[in-house]
């Protein structure tokens, strides 16, 4: 006759210990992840600001200033990891010229952080955050002509 032994818990604890620490891990690894991204596009659309009005304020002409402020928002957006993002921007001096010798030059940029490794299957479009960043320069008193 056999003799049913019966199986002790011995090393089901390292067991629940595993499962327990890859669900909790991951869940915040992902928000690690999420804040990083959302930092970073914060650096970024706070840069492009700033480098735009920058370049605006330095342009002779208001389109050539646009033209300016467009592709110093492109660098900088690029050069933080935001290869290819889409951004809208605006230019407000109010006034009609916004090259006149005391003008003040607002910019704002808008643009979007895509939250990482959450795909767009999820409905709609992947999840993510809206982000802006308003920076505002004086225009001179005393230009060059």
């Amino acid at each position: 006759m056999r003799t049913c032994r019966s199986r002790g818990e011995d090393g089901t604890a390292l067991v629940e210990l595993v499962w327990l620490g890859i669900l909790l891990l991951v869940p915040v690894i992902w928000i690690v992840l999420s804040v990083f991204e959302v930092q970073r596009g914060a650096f970024a659309v706070t840069s492009a600001a700033r480098s735009a009005a920058r370049a605006y304020s330095l342009a002779e002409t208001d389109p050539a200033g646009e033209v300016r402020a467009r592709a110093a928002i492109r660098q900088a957006l690029d050069d933080q990891g935001g290869e290819g993002r889409a951004f809208r921007f605006d230019i407000n001096c109010g006034s009609g010229d916004c090259h006149l010798a005391g003008a003040v030059i607002t910019v704002r940029v808008w643009t979007r952080v895509d939250l990482p490794l959450l795909p767009g299957i999820l409905g709609g479009d992947a999840p993510g955050f809206a982000l802006d960043s308003t920076h505002t320069v004086p225009v001179g008193q005393f230009r060059d002509l």
